[in-house]
Parts: structure tokens; sequence; C-alpha cells
């Protein structure tokens, strides 16, 4: 068995922090223009490219009723177009449109200049300790999860 090298509640006040600097960067944003799930969808799409909707609700995560609200409020933007799959034609994929990509990265502009600000508040050094941790927090993102103890799993 592996040790650990950060312990739970080292992690816990990493999460706390994230959560309170997103939580704010999204309250500055764009003012309801697209929902923060729709963005996560958005953001899925630019990642993974065409999805289904039960991807989308596995990979945001969310039930299939939510992801499906989310992707036809998309639908009626424009931020997003069906195609069939190419591997079974009897389902749709979901693909960001121009319109889309667009919005997203309107999005995430306005919020890099709202974090510009905020670390303009705070020591150079610090600052560039914060952009040198974006690889890391990439690659962490891109980990797969972890197996959910709620799921049943084959047992041994």
């Amino acid at each position: 068995m592996n040790e650990r090298a950060v312990h739970t509640d080292e992690a816990l006040d990493v999460v706390i922090a994230m959560h309170r600097l997103m939580r704010r960067l999204r309250r500055s944003g764009h003012g309801g223009a697209v929902h923060p799930t729709q963005l996560i969808v958005l953001a899925l799409l630019t990642q993974y490219g065409p999805l289904r909707i039960g991807e989308i609700a596995r990979r945001v995560p969310c039930s299939q009723p939510t992801a499906t609200t989310a992707v036809a409020g998309l639908l009626a933007g424009g931020y997003v177009d069906r195609r069939a799959d190419p591997t079974d034609g009897r389902a749709t994929q979901v693909l960001i449109s121009e319109a889309g990509g667009e919005i997203l990265r309107s999005f995430a502009r306005a919020q890099a200049e709202v974090l510009a600000g905020l670390m303009s508040a705070i020591p150079a050094d610090q600052a560039k300790l914060l952009l040198s941790t974006a690889p890391v927090l990439g690659h962490l993102a891109d980990l797969p999860a972890p197996p959910d103890p709620r799921t049943p799993g084959d047992a041994p």
C-alpha cells in the first residue's frame, strides 16, 4: 500500500481556496448568458470533441436529464449542434458550434481579466508561484476519475 504524499486535511485547504476563488470568478463574469453547467458542457466539447448526452452527463457529472436540459438550452442559443453518431446511426452526438466556442472564450477571458486584477494585489513572487501551478492543475484535472465508491463494482 502506498503512503499518501499529501494528507486529506492538507488537500482540503486547497479545495476550499479553489472553490472560493472560482466562485468569485464566476460571479464577476457575464451575467446569465449561459448557466455554469452549460459552460462545463461547452468546455468538455472543446476538450473531447463531439459527445453523446450520456457521456456528457458522466463527465460533468450530472444526471442525464440535467445534461439533456443543459444541451437543449445550448441548442436554443446556437452554442451547440447535433449530428448523427458515426458509430451508431440511432444515436446523436453534440458538438460545439462557432458561437459556443466564442462564448466559452469570452467567459474565460473575462474571468482571466478578473484573476489578473486580483493577482496584481499580491506580491510578484506569489503571483509567479500561482502561475507556475497551471500545468500541475491541468494535469490533475486530466487524470482518470477514481471509481465511484457508491457504485457497486466487481467483488474479488
